[in-house]
């Protein structure tokens, strides 16, 4: 066999793009351009500004909670109600409490939620554990008896 040493190759990570755009210039596009790449109904959102006092104080404090963090570390999570906000480039990163209607739950925002909203990482639900059927559940349990 041979002698020659192995060298062992450097693992890559797939850089992250939305629709062929990578981050880094996601990061740096104005709010037009981004609105461009979103889903019609994300973008007409955008463009109207419905609400816009509400969205830009959100980001104004996840802004505020990664400038304060140390490096290497996660921000402080904020807290919201705000489930039809759409996740943008500049909130990755963040920590996002969102509400569902009784508590918050705590969303770390990655490069592949952009474009969707908050509340979809939020479920509103637990979701249904079916056991066994109780008495009157079904015709036949009339022939079981109680005891």
């Amino acid at each position: 066999m041979s002698d020659a040493p192995v060298v062992k190759q450097k693992r890559t990570f797939r850089k992250y793009t939305y629709r062929g755009v990578d981050l880094d210039a996601l990061l740096q596009m104005k709010s037009e351009q981004l609105a461009q790449l979103f889903a019609y109904r994300q973008r007409r959102k955008m463009m109207r500004g419905s609400k816009q006092r509400h969205y830009t104080h959100l980001l104004k404090r996840l802004r505020k909670a990664k400038k304060n963090c140390k490096p290497d570390e996660k921000p402080q999570p904020i807290k919201t109600h705000m489930r039809d906000m759409t996740i943008l480039p500049e909130m990755v990163g963040s920590i996002v409490g969102v509400y569902n209607g009784k508590l918050y739950n705590q969303v770390e925002i990655k490069a592949e939620m952009i474009g969707h909203y908050l509340g979809e990482f939020s479920m509103t639900y637990k979701p249904v554990k079916h056991g066994r059927p109780g008495i009157g559940a079904t015709h036949s349990s009339r022939f079981i008896p109680l005891k």
